[in-house]
């Protein structure tokens, strides 16, 4: 299988954040001129723009990984990162239905469908190179 998953949800990461910064310009300007550091004090409005722009980093750190597991591990990314994705996608979709959160799906399935480590050893042993 090729390795697309963490390429497409790095990808994703890259239009969150590009939305981030054509939609919520004035705040992170804002941020800058006020210097930073403890800038988002209580503005529930800073800080939601904040951890927009930071899940937009922590998604890319994640396409990040994935893709290097893909190399490494052609086929057999662990189930549990399926579950992972998976889980935080029907929570987003629950709370925000019309968002980004469904461009993270394709990856999360084809991870949960896909060959784990086990399958391809076994698969290995039964042939004739494997023996």
């Amino acid at each position: 299988m090729k390795q697309w998953r963490g390429y497409w949800l790095m990808v994703v990461s890259a239009v969150h954040t590009a939305f981030a910064i054509a939609i919520f310009n004035e705040v992170l300007v804002s941020i800058v001129k006020r210097g930073v550091i403890n800038t988002v004090g209580t503005d529930p409005m800073t800080g939601a723009v904040v951890w927009f722009v930071l899940f937009g980093v922590m998604l890319f750190i994640c396409g990040l990984t994935i893709s290097e597991l893909e190399k490494s591990l052609p086929g057999a990314l662990p189930r549990s990162i399926g579950w992972s994705l998976l889980i935080l996608i029907l929570l987003g979709v629950t709370l925000m239905p019309a968002s980004g959160f469904w461009l993270a799906l394709p990856p999360a399935i084809s991870i949960l469908i896909g060959k784990t480590a086990t399958k391809i050893a076994l698969s290995q042993t039964n042939t004739p190179s494997g023996r």
